[in-house]
């Protein structure tokens, strides 16, 4: 088979796989690991497989990541994650739409943490939304609040996405902060 055909094919068995509702991640693993091993050998496959898996974890620029979802792990625990949506309500509590404004103020504190979106979705939506339920918010204007807060935290320094990007096109990372804070 050419290598067109292998394309084409691998993008068939892309949306078979997905149509069976087997999860992307192991789709994407199997279709690559199947063409690769087809136009090369198995052996090749294996041997480059288990090569990019050590590389990739023994990256000593990946290392951040982890740490970055466990000091969000540790400001919740802690009750950092409390102080800071405190903090920014009684800053923009008195405002109209205050406690939607100490969301959106926490989220954006505690993802520059965190560094993770998820994470910070994750962990306001279990300080935040009882608040909001308590004053009665709508609570589809709650989650979304909440939703659309937890994205800021990718664009405040340090962020995980501006360290994967920095990784994948050699920027260097440093700057990529800098015009962070400074556009």
């Amino acid at each position: 088979m050419t290598p067109i055909q292998i394309g084409l094919l691998s993008i068939a068995f892309i949306f078979i796989f997905l149509f069976l509702r087997m999860p992307v991640a192991y789709v994407m693993l199997v279709v690559g690991m199947a063409g690769f091993a087809h136009m090369t050998s198995p052996s090749a496959m294996f041997s480059l497989s288990s090569q990019t898996i050590f590389f990739t974890f023994a990256s000593y620029s990946l290392i951040v990541i982890p740490l970055f979802v466990w000091m969000g792990y540790i400001a919740y625990y802690s009750g950092l994650s409390s102080k800071i949506y405190d903090a920014t309500y009684k800053v923009m509590g008195s405002m109209k739409a205050g406690l939607a404004l100490a969301t959106i103020g926490a989220c954006a504190a505690f993802g520059a943490i965190c560094g993770s979106t998820t994470a910070t979705a994750a962990t306001m939506s279990a300080v935040a939304l009882p608040e909001m339920k308590r004053y009665d918010y709508d609570r589809s204007l709650a989650t979304a609040t909440i939703a659309a807060a937890a994205i800021l935290g990718v664009m405040i320094p340090p962020s995980i996405i501006f360290i994967l990007y920095g990784i994948a096109t050699g920027e260097s990372i440093n700057r990529l902060f800098a015009a962070g804070i400074l556009p």
